[in-house]
């Protein structure tokens, strides 16, 4: 695949002067239109680039609906040319773009590091915002706008931390790929799992990477902490089918499909799921508590000295089951005879099949439960020269603040490089307002990022390129 035109056309200014353009393609199926750039011209170069990528509207909504990331891989592209580069393009599914390109570093021998982020972002209903979701506007030192927290706010800071160091005539240590998937919010199986497959040498002599969530900061009481990512739960997710008599809304019906379908929803969304540990899960609760100086065993009651991170931080420790869809009948006096929910399982890794069998047990055997998209769960020690550099990192922009090491609740593309031996770690580092439910962001309405947090995060990222 080859960049469009007018993309190149639109990003000239890029390679003269390493400024994105004032102009800036926003992504509509089947045509590529204009708009003004609002951001101001005097805010960082991470700040622009992340704005210019919201833009995109590049909303994927699952089984292979979405608007796709071709304008958007075109851009990164155009952002990694202008950088002496020389990326490729994989478009295994029309509009499913995925862009990638290496860094040569000063020591061929040491192995390569990946840096990689995705795309896609899932759909924002628009009249739900108090900003327009896709107009990546810039307001009070804020970025605002759908994938300002997850993950354009960190595609900038690899995009701009790359530039950093080529602009300069540095190089970093070692080989850095830099790869944008897509379809990472709906598993990556459009995405991230063909690329795998397929291009596997895109990744040779890579056995370590970087992306998403981690390294950002919380608050533990009123002590700043940063959380880096070393692991992430088993994916699940799954389609409830209940099924009944067809007929008119006015008979009497006790198996009624919609009725029990609804009971099993009710049943499983309610359903309190035990703690269960992992080395992770252990030792970020021994960083938490000594942070919060309590001498409670109970992992939630540690986990509420965290504030707005507490939701995000308990639903690391326990599976979870979130009843997102429902789906059932096409008419007010018609009772359908299928009824069907989609719930979002998030497992402790390993324990995939006793969590289907408890769920199959807590619906009932009268309804039927299919596996939508399934993949594994991750985790690796918090130890070792990336994870000391990480840390060193951090700790050289913000002294003396602890880094403690978490199992995130949701999944990223590690998994599918987890197939070629590649170890996955989650650090988009940000220095965060101590009032700011960052958290609470990921996938909900006005999601931003300050401007200052994305400044702090290339820094840090910059420094980690040169020095690891």
């Amino acid at each position: 695949m080859t960049p469009r035109g007018g993309i190149r056309n639109r990003l000239r200014e890029v390679r003269a002067t390493g400024m994105p353009s004032a102009n800036i393609g926003v992504c509509v199926p089947g045509s590529v239109t204009v708009m003004p750039n609002t951001a101001d011209e005097n805010l960082p170069e991470v700040a622009r680039v992340a704005a210019d990528l919201i833009r995109f509207d590049t909303s994927n909504y699952g089984e292979g609906k979405a608007n796709g990331e071709r304008e958007a891989a075109e851009y990164v592209g155009e952002y990694l040319t202008s950088l002496g580069l020389t990326p490729e393009f994989y478009e295994p599914i029309p509009r499913r773009t995925n862009v990638m390109a290496r860094v040569p570093g000063r020591n061929p021998d040491k192995p390569a590091l990946v840096l990689h982020g995705h795309l896609d972002v899932v759909p924002a209903i628009a009249e739900a915002w108090s900003v327009d979701p896709f107009a990546g506007i810039i307001k009070d030192g804020v970025l605002w706008g759908r994938g300002a927290v997850d993950m354009k706010n960190m595609n900038a800071m690899i995009l701009t931390s790359i530039a950093e160091l080529l602009r300069a005539g540095e190089q970093p240590e070692r080989d850095i790929i830099v790869v944008m998937f897509a379809d990472e919010e709906a598993g990556g199986s459009e995405g991230s799992q063909l690329v795998v497959t397929h291009r596997p040498e895109w990744f040779a002599g890579a056995t370590e990477a970087i992306s998403e969530v981690g390294g950002y900061s919380i608050m533990v009481d009123d002590r700043r902490a940063y959380l880096l990512q070393v692991g992430e739960k088993a994916l699940l997710w799954i389609r409830l089918r209940a099924t009944g008599p067809a007929g008119h809304g006015s008979r009497l019906q006790p198996n009624n499909a919609v009725t029990r379908l609804a009971e099993a929803v009710v049943a499983l969304g309610r359903t309190e799921w035990p703690i269960a540990l992992t080395d992770t899960t252990r030792e970020l609760l021994e960083g938490l508590s000594a942070l919060a100086e309590t001498d409670s065993t109970d992992p939630d009651e540690i986990a509420g000295h965290t504030g707005a991170a507490e939701g995000f931080i308990r639903s690391t420790l326990r599976t979870t089951t979130n009843p997102t869809v429902l789906a059932a009948g096409y008419k007010h006096n018609v009772i359908p005879d299928t009824a069907e929910a989609l719930i979002d399982v998030r497992v402790i890794p390993g324990t995939e099949d006793v969590a289907l069998a408890d769920i199959q047990g807590i619906v009932g055997d009268d309804i039927t439960i299919e596996i939508v998209h399934q993949d594994i769960g991750l985790e690796v020690p918090f130890a070792g020269e990336l994870v000391q550099a990480m840390v060193g990192a951090l700790g050289a922009h913000d002294p003396g603040v602890p880094v403690i090491p978490y199992l995130m609740g949701g999944g990223t593309d590690n998994k599918a490089l987890s197939r070629l031996g590649i170890a996955g770690y989650g650090f988009a580092p940000l220095r965060l307002p101590a009032d700011l439910d960052f958290t609470g962001m990921f996938h909900g309405v006005d999601e931003r990022v300050p401007v200052d947090a994305l400044v702090f995060g290339q820094k840090v990222l910059t420094d980690l390129l040169r020095t690891y």
